[in-house]
């Protein structure tokens, strides 16, 4: 796990969890299985260990085929590995007689380790095919977006995931490079986009538009959405969820459910002006990271932690 970085806010997340030793949870995004670890030391022992207490159980969700080499390196009877995306929660918590747990886990985004394998196509800083998958089987990559996706498509992928303020003209320079050649590499699409970033501000530009990339082939706001729809169903009461986002768009889809119980629009209310919400929020503001963290972890820059509980 040498290349997985330290978890962002572990013992914020952790403590979120309020974990029960013998109690049911679920990593829904178990990357190099850093949060689960610590989850484990604080479960009830299972085979090997003593007592005559029920062991906890952990679920670790996971589509990256890495995530899977890592969970079997833990060698942890409580813990079972699910190879899929965490939009599947629901069923595969069925599958294994664990309809409803005692927490849940989300560190959204995408992991340092991911990033720092070139050959994924996640960074700009290395030169490589545009893939961005997160699932590798999966059959969307970067490349056939920014190749054949029409150009009011593109132009609302840039404006939308990447919140870039000139994503009409950004969309325009795809079609209109894509038209000589194939924007195949990461330095394909650079050399295509370069004289659009505005000057002393490239590496947040090029970020923004990979951000966008990114999120379109991993559909990962949809995925996001279906998943916070199940957790009310899967959360026993007093069960917690915690979610860490790295930017504005996840971070307003888990503060809206929390709150409202939904994506849009004002909190529902009963006959008798009660709001109709299946969470109450732990965090009133979001917990971040403090100055030590980042020096350490400068993932943890963007990371807001919310916290929620089962009413």
């Amino acid at each position: 796990m040498s290349d997985y970085h330290e978890p962002v806010l572990l013992q914020a997340c952790i403590d979120g969890l309020n974990l029960q030793p013998g109690g049911t949870y679920v990593d829904i995004t178990f990357g190099g299985g850093g949060h689960s670890r610590e989850i484990l030391r604080q479960l009830e022992p299972g085979d090997n260990g003593p007592g005559p207490t029920s062991p906890g159980r952990l679920f670790g969700f996971d589509q990256d085929s890495d995530a899977r080499v890592n969970a079997q390196a833990i060698g942890d009877s409580r813990l079972t590995f699910v190879a899929s995306n965490f939009r599947n929660i629901k069923r595969y918590l069925r599958l294994y007689k664990a309809e409803q747990v005692d927490g849940i886990l989300a560190d959204l985004g995408i992991s340092s380790h991911q990033i720092d394998t070139p050959e994924r196509g996640f960074s700009t800083r290395f030169d490589a095919d545009l893939d961005m998958r997160m699932n590798q089987q999966a059959d969307r990559t970067a490349r056939q977006v920014v190749n054949s996706y029409p150009e009011p498509e593109l132009h609302r992928i840039l404006g939308m995931y990447g919140e870039i303020t000139n994503a009409r003209t950004v969309a325009a320079a795809l079609v209109s490079a894509r038209s000589n050649r194939a924007i195949d590499t990461v330095n394909d699409l650079k050399n295509a986009l370069q004289r659009y970033a505005p000057r002393g501000k490239e590496n947040k530009f090029f970020a923004q538009v990979f951000q966008a990339l990114r999120i379109e082939v991993n559909e990962e706001l949809q995925a996001l959405e279906e998943f916070l729809e199940q957790v009310p169903e899967i959360l026993k009461p007093g069960g917690r969820l915690v979610v860490l986002s790295y930017h504005s768009l996840e971070d307003r889809l888990v503060k809206n459910f929390i709150n409202k119980g939904k994506f849009q629009g004002e909190v529902e209310k009963d006959l008798y002006g009660n709001d109709l919400k299946p969470l109450q929020s732990i965090t009133r503001k979001p917990i971040e990271a403090t100055p030590d963290e980042i020096a350490r972890n400068p993932r943890a820059r963007s990371a807001k932690l919310r916290i929620a509980e089962k009413i």
